[in-house]
């Protein structure tokens, strides 16, 4: 378990994050673009800017220490991959290490000897993940995972993400806009407004039956969007 009993972000005199949460298994920090989503995922990958003010106190058994016990899976699977480097040389371990991680994510090994450019966007998005989980991570960071991603492709990659939690352990933080994609991964939702958490509780109850107009719009522009797709 993870307790943040406290994050706290400021630029000079401005709050711009002042929240506490808990993950027990899959947990999900929901809101529009400026919640404060990205914001949070870099204090806790120690990424955010000097000039920032981060105030976090963190209640585990284990540190959050980047690339030990905290792993991200980042948004975009063809920027967060170097275009010019095999796949195998963007691994920080050894080939048959590689070969194992890229098989848990139902990759060929084969895979390993081609470019990003050689792959499509859901085998691009096995690789990060894949990558991410090489260092064998107790948290498992994903930041808007699915975006670049299409309907199905993008249900894959969840049920993917679950299964392997099943399997590896890892407790799970998934920040997304995409209110209706945490319902195949999470099981706890926290909606995020302007750097507060105004709504928490487990995803059936929020999706069922939110109680502030922002959960709801939120909710309503969701199946707006699926249906305009379908």
């Amino acid at each position: 378990m993870y307790k943040i009993e406290k994050l706290q972000i400021r630029h000079q005199e401005k709050v711009l994050v002042d929240i506490s949460f808990t993950i027990e298994n899959a947990f999900a920090l929901v809101g529009q673009s400026g919640s404060g989503k990205s914001l949070t995922l870099k204090a806790i990958l120690g990424m955010l800017p000097k000039e920032l003010d981060v105030i976090l106190e963190v209640e585990s058994p284990e540190a959050l220490v980047r690339g030990k016990t905290v792993s991200l899976v980042p948004q975009n699977p063809f920027t967060s991959l170097s275009p010019l480097t095999k796949i195998i040389d963007q691994f920080m371990i050894e080939e048959e290490q590689a070969a194992k991680f890229m098989a848990y994510v139902e990759l060929d090994r084969n895979l390993l000897f081609r470019y990003p450019s050689e792959l499509s966007g859901g085998q691009l998005q096995r690789v990060v993940i894949a990558m991410a989980l090489s260092s064998q991570p107790r948290l498992l960071l994903l930041d808007e995972p699915t975006t670049a991603l299409d309907s199905r492709t993008k249900e894959a990659i969840l049920r993917l993400i679950k299964k392997l939690q099943g399997e590896m352990g890892y407790k799970i933080l998934f920040v997304t806009h995409d209110i209706d994609a945490t319902r195949l991964l999470c099981d706890k939702i926290a909606i995020l407004k302007e750097g507060k958490i105004i709504e928490e509780g487990s995803v059936e109850e929020i999706l069922e039956d939110p109680k502030t107009e922002y959960a709801k719009t939120l909710i309503s522009s969701n199946f707006k969007y699926r249906r305009k797709r379908s």
